[in-house]
């Protein structure tokens, strides 16, 4: 018991030296300050995307026919173009009986997409255009709309319900995935950092005065609870800037938010504990991955397959969405490194508590067992006195040079 509490003490006072190294430093400001950058990105291409609707709003097609049909062909544009949910339809540009197609999509003054001959409902289409493109859809059904005339478009009646069975279970599946690609993104964004935890103690000899001084173990649970707590720092940071300016500027966003199985609370509880989870699991293999290496130049080598194998737990997880009681889905809770995100989507589907506390549990037991793997795998590779391993090749060379 004893031992125990004594390795604890350790782990606290190297969290805690560990913990106010960073959040004090100015270096933590600049993290801080970080997820502004990709907001300011998001902003950038919103506004080249508006450029881009806005230019794509002046792709104008020609049409020659006469002005009654003319009419009748731009009045049914109007009224598909008003339909909910309908793609952007080309602005329709009179031309007269008698005017050259190839002369119109030659022009550069004012361009057009295609020409339109049209008479009495009889219509073909000049262009680089294919049986495939869109736009061929779009005139078709201008066209088909012109020949009905008049007629309005009838009107469907509608006899609204509160809720259904199947409108329920999409919200709540737009929650699960929301909720598994916050974790994911923080769990990404946050972990990465633990790749070069031991770089600079292993550089200036700091890890072997630390580890003759306290075990193993302790160094690794008191470097991985101080990085988990300073991410937690972080998110609650961004948290209140974020809920801030929605209650600001977009109050009504939380009323039309689709509400979890297991109520918003709970799930935010669960959010947090499954965040702690995950970063407390791949953060264990990422800081076993990244003992091992001994320059930032492998640290960086090693970043491309670690946030590979991080975008296949999610794949994985996604299973979990489909079909959470299906044999996937079953795999993906059992699997420790996915687990967490497997168990976010199931609390936004399935309103049972019992199954989260259960995981939980299996989640905690493989943090303490991968945290004794990765001390010893410490150990024995970097801290080993005997001097560098042999390689095995090596061996079996010398093996395979001694016989006969």
């Amino acid at each position: 018991m004893t031992r125990h509490l004594n390795k604890l003490e350790a782990a606290f006072v190297i969290a805690r030296r560990d913990y106010t190294a960073t959040v004090f430093s100015r270096a933590f400001l600049f993290f801080l300050l970080g997820p502004l950058f990709p907001i300011l990105l998001g902003v950038l291409f919103g506004g080249i995307g508006a450029k881009v609707a806005s230019d794509s709003e002046r792709v104008r097609l020609a049409v020659i026919a006469a002005p009654a049909d003319f009419a009748r062909l731009d009045r049914a544009r109007g009224e598909l173009a008003a339909l909910p949910g309908a793609s952007q339809f080309p602005l329709l540009k009179p031309m007269p009986r008698g005017t050259n197609n190839r002369s119109l999509l030659a022009a550069e003054a004012e361009p057009v997409i295609a020409v339109l001959d049209y008479e009495a409902g009889m219509a073909s289409l000049m262009g680089k255009v294919g049986p495939g493109d869109p736009l061929v859809g779009q005139v078709r059904l201008m066209v088909d709309r012109a020949r009905v005339g008049s007629t309005p478009i009838p009107e469907i009646g509608l006899i609204p319900l509160r809720q259904t069975a199947g409108a329920t279970r999409n919200a709540r599946e737009i929650t699960a995935r929301a909720g598994q690609a916050m974790l994911f993104l923080l769990t990404l964004l946050l972990s990465g950092m633990l790749l070069s935890q031991l770089i600079e103690e292993k550089s200036n000899k700091v890890i072997e005065v630390l580890a003759a001084a306290v075990p193993v173990e302790s160094i690794f649970i008191g470097k991985l609870f101080a990085m988990l707590a300073m991410s937690l720092t972080g998110i609650a940071v961004w948290m209140t800037v974020a809920i801030s300016f929605l209650l600001l500027f977009a109050p009504g966003l939380f009323a039309v938010l689709p509400v979890p199985a297991i109520g918003w609370p709970l799930f935010l509880l669960l959010g947090a504990l499954y965040y702690g989870m995950s970063y407390l699991l791949i953060g264990a293999a990422f800081l076993g991955i990244g003992a091992q290496a001994s320059t930032a130049r492998e640290v960086q080598t090693l970043s491309m397959p670690v946030t590979m194998g991080q975008v296949g737990l999610l794949l994985l997880a996604n299973f979990a969405i489909s079909d959470p009681h299906g044999s996937a889905g079953i795999a993906a809770a059992a699997f420790p490194l996915s687990s967490p995100f497997a168990m976010m989507a199931r609390a936004a589907l399935d309103g049972s508590v019992l199954p989260h506390v259960a995981a939980l549990l299996w989640q905690g037991l493989w943090v303490a067992l991968m945290l004794k793997l990765v001390a010893a795998w410490f150990r024995r590779s970097v801290l080993n006195s005997s001097g560098p391993r042999r390689r095995w090749w090596r061996r079996a060379r010398k093996v395979g040079e001694a016989l006969p």
